[in-house]
């Protein structure tokens, strides 16, 4: 059970859900290169994930990760995302294997697998009784440069897991919102997470026993283009929030 974490890319959004759930849960060693602007629970380093000094001194001591940091940037170009998506994650699992911290979990993204939205059937992925759905084991298809770095981020996890033994999960978040999913989008409504379903996977990334896994984060919505099965049955995933209760 994991008693210290180290969360990167800690003032994102993505660090916001989780802090915001879980401030009071572990000790916290928070990694950020932009210095904190308000108060966070925990020590927090000022660094970046490529410098791997840095990284390796924040990482001494951890139970477990969780790699939020990068470029967020749908249209992040090439010379963005592989400095700071890529060999950045790679400084991450390379520091975790040298400081023996058994879990990372990666935060992955649909775009990793954005070119599944050009199937002729996509449109009907949303409705409730549609068996079509993504659930981890389909090839990455990326839709952007910023999707390809996320899912070389799941490859090199699996490599650092069959070559290590380090635990690895790799969550490819949908539509992250703070109060509720956006009402009028329904693509939206189908992958959104919701800040609490959010905080609570991560926690059972990082707590759950497994190997090295790929599972979406969305919440329990009626309309799902992507699968939670996995996330359910091996992570313990058990999702609070339903976008269909917000719509008009």
């Amino acid at each position: 059970m994991a008693q210290s974490v180290l969360l990167t890319g800690a003032s994102g959004r993505v660090g916001s859900a989780i802090l915001g759930e879980l401030a009071d849960a572990y000790t916290w060693r928070l990694l950020d290169r932009d210095p904190p602007t308000e108060d966070y629970p925990g020590e927090f380093v000022v660094a970046d994930i490529t410098d791997e000094k840095a990284v390796r001194e924040a990482m001494a001591g951890m139970d477990a990760v969780i790699h939020l940091a990068g470029d967020p940037r749908k249209d992040a170009p090439w010379s963005s995302v592989l400095p700071n998506n890529i060999d950045g994650t790679r400084v991450i699992y390379e520091a975790a294997v040298a400081e023996g911290v058994e879990t990372v979990a990666f935060a992955s993204s649909n775009h990793a697998v954005g070119h599944y939205e050009t199937d002729e059937r996509t449109p009907d992925v949303y409705r409730e009784d549609d068996d079509f759905r993504l659930d981890g084991t389909e090839l990455p298809r990326p839709g952007n440069l910023y999707g390809v770095s996320k899912a070389t981020g799941e490859l090199l996890g699996r490599y650092y897991h069959d070559e290590y033994d380090l635990s690895v999960a790799c969550v490819r978040i949908g539509n992250l919102t703070k109060d509720h999913p956006p009402i009028d989008y329904e693509r939206g409504q189908a992958m959104w997470l919701s800040y609490r379903d959010c905080a609570h996977l991560f926690q059972r990334c990082i707590e759950a026993d497994y190997g090295y896994e790929i599972v979406y984060g969305i919440s329990d919505n009626d309309r799902k283009y992507y699968s939670i099965e996995r996330a359910r049955e091996v992570l313990g995933y058990d999702p609070q929030d339903n976008s269909a209760e917000y719509e008009s």
